[in-house]
């Protein structure tokens, strides 16, 4: 399984070959460095980690430049560990960059959906309002939420007010269209979570095929 960590850039337009419109979200994936290659015999099991964008010396703690130090690699932002397949070598230092994806294939991308702070429950739950006439003062409140005598409380999980957004949210069976590879880009169709410079993770999908 083959993993990139990537900064989400914006989105934009192309023209496929039939002059077609396709709506593409651009990722700045990698290149991204093998910081360790963890084993079932010393760690307890299999793993690759990766570090990805370059981070200022000062900016980080003592333990984490020795982890570092010791892969011979510089000091990275972002970390993140993936199982690699079976028969797949990994060696601590190996450079990891976009031509590790191939054009129309189908991947799974996963990041941080924008935080939207505290909201009704309409906008968080797409509730129905209230009356808009006659007096009424329930115009966008949330309704009962619970019986008075039994069970004379409101459950666990009920649907109401409260924050919004800011959650890990993986988009599946997006489609790659192209890749750039001298400015490390991904164009994927679509539109993928979290805001603009937010961090991505992409593989392969699961149960993606080509289309």
């Amino acid at each position: 399984m083959k993993v990139l960590l990537g900064k989400k850039i914006g989105m934009t337009q192309i023209f496929n070959e039939e002059g077609e419109v396709i709506p593409v979200t651009v990722i700045e994936a990698g290149p991204q460095t093998v910081t360790q290659v963890k084993t079932v015999e010393r760690d307890g099991y299999d793993s690759v980690q990766v570090g990805f964008s370059d981070a200022k010396p000062q900016r980080v703690n003592k333990p984490m430049t020795g982890h570092f130090k010791k892969a011979g690699v510089d000091a990275k932002k972002h970390l993140m560990e993936f199982t690699p397949d079976d028969g797949d070598s990994y060696e601590t230092g190996q450079v990891m960059t976009v031509n590790e994806f191939e054009e129309g294939k189908m991947l799974d991308i996963t990041g941080t959906s924008k935080g939207k702070g505290t909201q009704g429950n309409i906008k968080r739950h797409g509730h129905h309002r209230g009356p808009m006439t006659h007096g009424s003062k329930h115009k966008r409140m949330a309704g009962a939420l619970a019986a008075g005598t039994y069970p004379s409380r409101v459950f666990k999980g009920n649907a109401g007010p409260g924050r919004m957004g800011r959650e890990t949210i993986t988009v599946q069976n997006v489609k790659l269209v192209k890749v750039i590879e001298d400015r490390n880009l991904l164009l994927v169709k679509g539109a993928v979570p979290g805001g603009k410079g937010s961090l991505v993770r992409i593989q392969y999908a699961v149960k993606g095929q080509e289309q």
